[in-house]
This record gives C-alpha cells, sequence and structure tokens, in this order.
C-alpha cells in the first residue's frame, strides 16, 4: 500500500532526517520549500523527494501540497528564535487544517521547553506541563492545538526530545557549545548538572518505526525519546575528547556574562538567556512507553554519534573515526543506514 508523507520544514535539522529515514522505510516523500531548487541542493540532490513550491505560513500552500498524503511532519520552526508567537502559531494551524481536510497523522518533534525548570531528569508522558518562558508557552499551545484537531479527523504524534545534535544540524546545541579553528576543537562549554541530547538520525529513525506501526497508535499520542544524557557539567566535553581523540581539549564556563551584555542589542541572544534555565538544570525524559511499544528504540553508540557530528562542523578527526563531507552527503548518502 502506497505511503506518502508531506514535510514542512524539510531544510531544517530534524525536517532532512525526517525525508531519510521515512524514504529508507519505503515512503514517498513530498516537502514544501519556497524555492524547491535551493531546497533540493541544500538537502541533497539524489534525495528522491518531491519539491513543492509554497510556504508553510500559507493555508492553501500546506494543503494543496498535502493532497493524498497519509502523514505531515511539521518539522519548521521560526529562525533565529524569533517572532514565536506571531510565526510558530500560524504554521502550526496551516498544518492542522492540512490534517484534518486529508484525514492524516501530524507529526511534531516536541520539546522540553513545555516544563518548568525543576521538572526533573525523568520526565514522563503525562507530567504536567508549567513552561516558564514565551517559547515552552507557545510550544504547549502548538501540542493542545493538534491535540483539539484529533476531534475534527486529523491524527497527532508528539515525538518528544532534547537538544537537537548530529550531522546536518547547523543550528544545534554542538555549535554553540564548542569553539573551533583551523578543523580542531579549541574548548568546550560546561552544561550544567547535565544535559539531554537526541542524536537526530536515531530520533528520526524512531518516528518512521512508529509510523510503521501507524494502526496500533491512538489518535492522539506522546513518546519520549530520551537520547544521550551527558551527566555533569564535563561530560559533553569528555565526548568531544574522545570523538577527536584530544585529550588536551579544555572544558570551560559558557560565557553568559557577554550574552548578557549584548543581550540589549542582539535579539539572539535575548532568546537564549530566556532559555538559559535548560544549560543549568537537569532536564531530562523518561522513555520507558517508547521502549515498551518499540521494543528497541534507535541508539548510536555515543562516540560515532559524536564524531559525525563533529566531521559535519569540518573538525578534523582520526582516520580510524567515521567522516560526513557536509549535510547533503549526509543525508543522501545515509537512506541505507538502519536495517528496516
Amino acid at each position: 500500500m502506497s505511503r506518502t508523507a508531506l514535510i514542512i520544514g524539510a531544510t531544517g535539522s530534524f525536517g532532512a532526517h525526517a525525508a531519510c529515514a521515512l524514504i529508507r522505510h519505503g515512503w514517498t516523500v513530498k516537502a514544501l520549500a519556497r524555492d524547491p531548487a535551493a531546497a533540493a541542493r541544500k538537502v541533497g540532490a539524489n534525495m528522491p523527494i518531491e519539491w513543492i513550491a509554497g510556504d508553510g505560513m500559507s493555508r492553501d500552500d500546506v494543503a494543496r501540497a498535502a493532497k493524498g498524503v497519509q502523514v505531515i511532519v511539521h518539522a519548521a520552526n521560526p529562525p533565529q528564535y524569533r517572532n514565536w508567537r506571531g510565526l510558530a502559531l500560524p504554521m502550526m494551524q496551516a498544518s492542522i487544517d492540512a490534517a484534518i481536510a486529508e484525514g492524516a497523522r501530524l507529526v511534531l518533534p516536541g520539546t522540553v521547553y513545555n516544563y518548568a525548570p525543576d521538572a526533573g531528569r525523568h520526565i514522563r508522558e503525562d507530567a504536567p506541563q508549567a513552561p516558564v518562558t514565551r517559547k515552552g508557552k507557545v510550544r504547549v499551545e502548538m501540542e493542545e492545538m493538534l491535540r483539539a484537531a484529533t476531534a475534527c479527523g486529523a491524527r497527532g504524534l508528539v515525538l518528544r526530545a532534547g537538544d537537537f545534535f548530529g550531522p546536518a544540524a547547523p543550528n544545534s546545541g554542538l555549535q554553540w557549545l564548542t569553539t573551533r579553528k583551523n578543523g580542531r576543537v579549541t574548548g568546550v562549554y560546561r552544561t550544567g548538572e547535565g544535559h539531554a541530547f537526541a542524536y537526530l538520525p536515531d530520533l528520526a529513525e524512531t518516528l518512521a518505526r512508529l509510523l510503521d506501526r501507524e494502526a496500533e497508535l491512538a489518535d492522539y499520542e506522546v513518546f519520549n525519546f530520551a537520547g544521550d544524557w551527558m551527566d555533569g557539567p564535563n561530560a559533553l566535553g569528555e565526548a568531544v575528547r574522545c570523538a577527536t581523540g584530544d585529550a588536551r581539549i579544555p572544558i570551560r564556563p559558557f560565557p553568559w556574562p557577554v550574552i548578557f551584555a549584548a543581550a540589549p542589542f542582539v535579539t539572539m541572544f535575548r532568546e537564549m538567556l530566556e532559555m538559559r534555565y535548560l544549560w543549568t538544570r537537569a532536564i531530562g525524559l523518561n522513555d520507558a512507553k517508547l521502549r515498551a511499544f518499540l521494543g528497541e528504540v534507535p541508539s548510536t553508540p555515543l562516540d560515532v554519534a559524536m564524531t559525525e557530528a563533529l566531521a559535519d562542523l569540518e573538525v578534523q578527526i582520526p582516520a580510524k573515526s567515521w567522516t560526513s563531507k557536509g549535510a547533503a552527503s549526509y543525508v543522501a548518502g545515509h537512506v541505507g543506514t538502519y536495517a528496516v
């Protein structure tokens, strides 16, 4: 039986990996982009994606692209943390309207923004959502919109994860938490009490496996993807040292004073300060429900995952490690990475 998915935000970190995983699992993939030719070049010209010209903010464009699909992956986010309420909610509504019209399942990559700073490192799917930030409140509202849409013919799936990292993830936390020069890592910033990271190829593969069992999913489902827990302030630095083979890489405090000083003049820094608690408190996810459902959750060894992620940031790594040649070559070249 033919299965078709539409991806909104296919040039983004999660969207590109989701396309790769779904293709690997036999899906026909369509993607919406304002400039299809540029999008195809960015993701990889060899990727068998049907690119459709349109804007994720336009209900008509999304509805046109979604004709005949069974799944819509809503992987679009406002760039640079800007104007979340003004952009994120209309985009979400456009995808919801299309999902209702097609009777499709709408997939939303969830975040830990929904939870309070004291939520702890073992948050379950049914934990109370008490966001303390504007972006967290928007994310809660997006999930409430999705849940409400199930009463109108859509189906929903939230796959919640921590901070993305991996190849083809140019805006990941790993980019912000490492300093690099001439192909070498010159420093890694500490991550407070600990931090949850989600390796994007594993997260996307998890999504594909969940959708392979669509008939077993409720109309509205939420699963937590625990990913890699970096336990303690130096854990990320040690993982980078291991991947690069360089035990001398310094592990430093994050330069929050600089961010505070520049925040009045730089929107991105103001938004970072609002989310600072994610880097100073231990906030993680319990994935028992996901493991019970799938039996086995995709999990790339951390040294391999970190090596791939750093190589994509053009960090020189030992010859024995995996290598990558950039986002497009990674996504195009890893369609067959996981056995299906």
